[in-house]
């Protein structure tokens, strides 16, 4: 039996990049794969420009989408972890100083406080069913 909280923070673990799903105020959705840092899998970091397309719409709508997955698997046997966040407005921990995401600097420290997560439990269920996990 496969014990997916210990997968979902593997794969959490062992990515780089994260895909980031927000929408306008229009509801017009947008994604993005984002470098990202973690805290406790349940707070996301990433750095970006404030008028990246995810950024404005972040402005707008403060629910997230964000799934990690790893390609590198071959087709059929790939796993992936979804979660519905939304942004939080204050900053924890980060290697980059306060004054690296700062006006006048280019860019802005991103947080999004996962609230749910996610998997598919391929032996339980077969086919495109989300399953709640805790990692």
């Amino acid at each position: 039996m496969t014990d997916l909280a210990l997968t979902a923070r593997e794969i959490i673990d062992g990515s780089l990049y994260m895909v980031l799903g927000t929408a306008d105020e229009s509801g017009s959705p947008w994604v993005s794969p984002v470098y990202f840092a973690v805290s406790d899998y349940t707070d996301f970091y990433w750095v970006s420009l404030p008028d990246a397309q995810h950024s404005r719409n972040l402005a707008a709508r403060s629910e997230v989408s964000i799934v990690v997955f790893d390609s590198s698997v071959p087709i059929g046997t790939g796993q992936g972890v979804y979660m519905s966040a939304h942004r939080s407005e204050e900053h924890g921990g980060r290697s980059w100083s306060a004054d690296d995401v700062r006006p006048p600097a280019p860019h802005r420290l991103y947080r999004a406080s996962v609230d749910r997560h996610w998997m598919l439990d391929k032996e339980a269920r077969p086919g495109d069913r989300r399953t709640p996990v805790t990692p």
